[in-house]
């Protein structure tokens, strides 16, 4: 049977046993995806292992942090851990938010381990047209 073998991969994993888990003074990044569809931008935030209870979504001004925390998983007395990869702690992400976004309505799901966040253009920042007085004709000019 042949197999593959990473040389490095025991160095990550040492690495990221000696970097602790996150800590609400100190939390791990999450990954995450942004895109926009249509009149709303959507957010993914990738964070499995935590309960919906145990994440915790702020907008103060134009800045969005996102919280989550992954806790131990209650074990019998009898249990002894032979391998553990699945980072445990407090895992955060700040995004500023621009001006032209609706922060007043933004909506939340979380399915699967993804935390989805849409958050709409506000209505000042749609294209609009503008009609031009004064003079003999009427025209309008689109913005």
């Amino acid at each position: 049977m042949l197999m593959r073998t990473d040389p490095f991969r025991e160095l990550d994993r040492l690495a990221q046993q000696l970097m602790s888990p996150g800590t609400w003074s100190r939390p791990s990044p999450m990954p995450m995806d942004a895109y926009r569809e249509g009149d709303r931008y959507v957010v993914a935030f990738d964070i499995p292992g935590v309960s919906a209870d145990a994440i915790d979504i702020d907008v103060e001004r134009n800045m969005l942090t996102v919280k989550a925390e992954r806790r131990p998983v209650a074990k019998a007395d009898d249990v002894q851990m032979e391998l553990s990869e699945r980072p445990l702690g407090v895992f955060s992400r700040q995004i500023v938010l621009a001006d032209t976004l609706d922060t007043e309505h933004i909506e939340a799901d979380y399915d699967a381990g993804v935390l989805t966040l849409r958050i709409p253009i506000a209505e000042r920042a749609k294209p609009r047209k503008i009609a031009i007085g004064g003079g003999s004709g009427r025209r309008e000019i689109s913005g």
